[in-house]
């Protein structure tokens, strides 16, 4: 009796101190595993930018001391490029008549959605609108269009004047003598502790957003003209880009165009199907990626890089190789693999829109 207590005492506390060291190791995995996913998910990887993605047809790339928006020095790749793309031709823009069909002229984006501007569209602005004051035609259904430098500069201004009240505004490349856009993007990404969002949506700035406190126009009614005095392109004590980055093809991604403003003047200004239109300050620029400049696809089937944002953070194209939609975004427009690192994709064209804000540091 008194082994068979004795060996019952010893196996209970056997038992006790295997479970106490199964409880100990078990914690311990645990605490093991709950550091890396913490630290996974503060980490991110970031890709340096790859010079040889871009185009060499009018664009060169070289490398220049720069300081990011964060104080950081390091180096930047300095990109340099025709104001015209060598990938794709540009326009047109605007039909000349309402019977023309699509392939007369561009695009529009409205509500997300993106319009061919042909002769019938052109027709039924009123409709489109709901507003009689549009006719932008006359009784032959010639469709009134600015045709010279002078009515392209007059028309692209705030305060455009009465006699541009139902014009179709189109700037052509034989007007962009001297423009040769330049960009620069770090070398290699550097995340910021805050990243910074845009303060333009796709119909341009923000009221509750503004920086200089202008308002955006309200739409036209009835023949209202309102006006719109000059804004700032940078307001004072906001020096954040309103450049969202740089095609492959070395071509500006440019912040969404002020459609209000435009609309308001009972002016349309359309884009071309690649999503660019010519202004005499910036040359060709982009609003939308509709597909048509350069692209790297991925092996992986991933969305295609189409450029680089202006923190060097690669901006890819809105669906993969099979039409999916990328999926987990944060409110910048990006996401993280294992292959590309932290990366952006592109909002629908129709939005007039390409991303919401920067993660990394930009240079200055």
């Amino acid at each position: 009796m008194k082994f068979k207590f004795i060996k019952k005492y010893f196996i209970g506390l056997s038992l006790i101190a295997l479970g106490s060291l199964s409880f100990i190791a078990c914690s311990g995995t645990n605490k093991k595993k709950s550091n890396t996913t913490e630290t996974a998910k503060d980490s991110l990887k970031v890709i340096k930018v790859d010079p040889a993605n871009f185009v060499t047809d009018g664009v060169t790339v070289t490398i220049v001391p720069c300081t990011l928006s964060n104080g950081t020095k390091t180096d930047c790749y300095q990109i340099v490029a025709n104001s015209i793309p060598s990938d794709h031709q540009v326009g047109p823009w605007c039909p000349t008549n309402i019977s023309d069909d699509a392939a007369a002229g561009g695009i529009w984006l409205e509500n997300g959605e993106v319009y061919d501007v042909d002769g019938e569209f052109i027709k039924e602005l009123a409709t489109f609108y709901d507003d009689s004051t549009w006719l932008m035609y006359d009784n032959q259904g010639d469709i009134f269009v600015t045709n010279s430098l002078e009515d392209c500069e007059n028309a692209a201004n705030p305060n455009v004047g009465e006699e541009y009240k139902n014009f179709c505004v189109e700037c052509l490349p034989s007007y962009i003598t001297e423009v040769s856009p330049s960009f620069l993007i770090p070398v290699t990404p550097i995340l910021q502790e805050t990243p910074i969002l845009f303060s333009s949506g796709p119909r341009g700035p923000k009221p509750s957003e503004e920086a200089d406190g202008h308002q955006p126009p309200e739409r036209p009614r009835n023949g209202e003209r309102p006006e719109h005095p000059d804004r700032p392109e940078h307001p004072r004590g906001n020096n954040i880009p309103s450049t969202r980055g740089v095609a492959l093809n070395g071509i500006e991604f440019s912040a969404p165009a002020p459609t209000d403003n435009i609309l308001s003047a009972y002016t349309l200004a359309p884009f071309d199907d690649a999503g660019g239109h010519i202004n005499v300050h910036q040359g060709y620029h982009y609003h939308a990626a509709t597909g048509f400049s350069t692209k790297i696809k991925q092996e992986d089937g991933h969305a295609a890089l189409i450029g680089y944002a202006l923190d060097g953070i690669g901006i890819y194209e809105l669906k993969d190789i099979n039409g999916n939609e990328a999926s987990g975004l944060d409110k910048l427009r990006g996401h993280s693999d294992n292959t590309r690192g932290y990366h952006y994709h592109v909002d629908k064209a129709g939005s007039n829109n390409f991303i919401n804000g920067l993660k990394g540091a930009y240079p200055n």
